[in-house]
């Protein structure tokens, strides 16, 4: 089991403490350090001071880090047009020395949109998926066109390339019954649960699998992987503690999350590891502690 770290930045966090985090990540031997893509805060309070672009701030990470693997959790198909998404992740997996994955998702934040005058339209994820994948299949001298409902594109020389062949990771979430699973299938690498229980995320893993045979791919060439919000501490005083700081009860924490001590967040994982998930994305809320990353580093991961 792989722990990743991911972070929600438009709750409040400049470049500055972005960077400190994804250092503290690398520094304490975690896999991977992962950001949301918004620019709105959700819930009560500030947002201060402001959004960070997800790509602009992995691009800096790029060149700030040297092993940990970069990606979002994930980018929204609503704020870029696929082909300059396409260039943007090949240069940043470039400048990685080839450490980018891209999540991404449909986008949903209505009132993120018109907050910041961006066009809300139909999900387009589906013919994204098959630009962003097809300008980096192509070979170098070919041209790639592509003609969809919502996007056309004649004689792209698709270029750049990524520094990873055939492609970096793509990473498809979600817990949707029928359409989730199938477009995982057919375009993802990795196949995201997200924030829900042992037996919704086993349900949800079948389900892929059956999409994976439905098209005649193995399903295990698949990476099955959840996402879980954690709020661990070394005793049950500090868990608490913790717990205050980002809002939440600890009973809801410690029933929905992995939320209690370094013994119980261990043992959640371990669950999530038996119906497969491979890597587990932590999902931090308080940037400010880093004392929270080592606690996991040092009590929770040898145990997992």
């Amino acid at each position: 089991m792989k722990l990743r770290i991911m972070t929600e930045p438009q709750q409040g966090a400049d470049y500055a403490r972005l960077r400190t985090v994804a250092q503290a990540t690398e520094d304490l031997g975690f896999d991977a350090f992962f950001r949301s893509d918004h620019y709105l805060r959700m819930g009560d309070g500030s947002g201060l001071p402001g959004p960070t672009d997800s790509w602009a701030t992995l691009a800096g990470l790029a060149v700030e880090t040297s092993r940990i693997r970069l990606g979002t959790m994930v980018t929204a198909a609503t704020f870029r047009l696929p082909g300059p998404l396409a260039i943007t992740v090949a240069q940043v997996d470039q400048m990685s020395g080839g450490r980018v994955e891209l999540g991404i998702g449909t986008g949903w934040f209505a009132e993120e949109h018109t907050a910041y005058g961006i066009p809300f339209p139909p999900d387009r994820l589906e013919e994204q998926l098959a630009i962003i994948t097809g300008l980096w299949a192509t070979d170098v001298g070919e041209t790639f066109s592509f003609a969809g409902r919502h996007y056309q594109l004649t004689d792209s020389p698709a270029l750049p390339k990524p520094a990873q062949r055939p492609r970096p990771p793509v990473v498809i979430g979600g817990t949707g019954p029928r359409r989730t699973p199938r477009l995982a299938a057919r375009f993802a690498d990795e196949y995201n649960a997200q924030f829900h229980s042992v037996r919704d995320s086993a349900a949800a893993f079948a389900r892929t699998r059956e999409a994976c045979e439905a098209i005649g791919r193995y399903p295990d060439s698949m990476t099955y992987s959840v996402a879980q919000t954690v709020c661990c501490g070394k005793d049950e005083a500090e868990f608490r503690r913790r717990s205050a700081a980002i809002g939440r009860e600890p009973e809801d924490l410690r029933e929905n999350t992995l939320g209690g001590t370094p013994g119980e967040v261990a043992a959640k994982i371990a669950e999530f590891a038996e119906i497969g998930a491979e890597r587990i994305y932590l999902q931090v809320l308080d940037l400010e502690d880093l004392d929270h990353l080592e606690l996991l580093a040092s009590d929770v991961s040898p145990q997992v």
